[in-house]
């Protein structure tokens, strides 16, 4: 789970395709956390009172991030 590694690393992007590309990395790797986490609910691994939190606060950074891969792609700019 690199999501802030990826991040990190966009911030010294080369281009802006690149700042995208490793965002959309980031992306990818929010929405598998996302999978991880609802797997540990359904299985009662971990209480899913004691995972609400983090499953709300990745549905956040997912939604950051989508927002600024739309708002950065060059297809998208004016």
């Amino acid at each position: 789970m690199s999501i802030g590694a990826n991040v990190e690393e966009s911030q010294s992007a080369q281009s802006k395709a690149d700042f995208v590309s490793k965002l959309q990395i980031s992306l990818k790797e929010a929405k598998e956390t996302k999978y991880w986490l609802r797997i540990l609910v359904t299985t009662g691994i971990v209480e899913d009172n004691k995972l609400l939190p983090l499953i709300k606060e990745n549905e956040e950074i997912i939604k950051v991030i989508a927002a600024i891969v739309v708002k950065t792609k060059p297809n998208n700019s004016k």
